[in-house]
């Protein structure tokens, strides 16, 4: 069950679940060496805008440095492992605001696959249209069995965010 919070004489809903970027720790890594996890050297970019960002959640804005790399997302080696160009800032970034949704991705459709304890791809994955996400995620992550959902771009499959369930 979702609970409620009081935050400054309002009821807030308490989401079950936590979105979490690409590890920081990761990420200093690949800011040093310019290589991903398979040695594969990233590409410094200049943004146009609108790239989505890993690091942040949130889309990149016109002339921001950012870098592009392999990212394989946090899971348990399987036959569905796979590794995806993912957008980063190209130095430090303050992360995430406040764990929320992306605002900067809601109203984009979604792929949110989910995963078992295994790293097996699991039933309950679906697309959503980008309308009520939070409501998409709880209902996947609530799917007996699941572990964690990765949300991904629908054209280009790419990783977003991985969510896990609080419960």
């Amino acid at each position: 069950m979702v609970g409620t919070q009081r935050l400054r004489g309002m009821t807030t809903r308490t989401r079950p679940f936590t979105i979490s970027p690409i590890d920081a720790a990761e990420l200093d890594d690949v800011r040093t060496s310019f290589v991903d996890y398979a040695g594969t050297p990233a590409v410094d970019l200049c943004a146009v805008g609108g790239e989505p960002l890993r690091c942040c959640l949130r889309d990149a804005r016109f002339g921001e440095a950012i870098m592009l790399f392999g990212y394989r997302p946090p899971m348990p080696r399987s036959p569905y492992s796979e590794t995806g160009a993912v957008y980063v800032h190209r130095h430090t970034c303050a992360g995430p605001a406040d764990g929320a949704y992306p605002s900067d991705w809601r109203g984009r459709p979604q792929v949110l696959r989910a995963y078992d304890e295994l790293g097996w791809i699991h039933d309950a994955s679906r697309t959503h249209d980008g309308t009520d996400p939070e409501r998409e995620l709880e209902e996947v992550l609530a799917a007996p069995g699941v572990v964690q959902v990765h949300s991904r771009n629908i054209l280009h499959g790419c990783f977003m965010f991985v969510a896990v369930s609080r419960r």
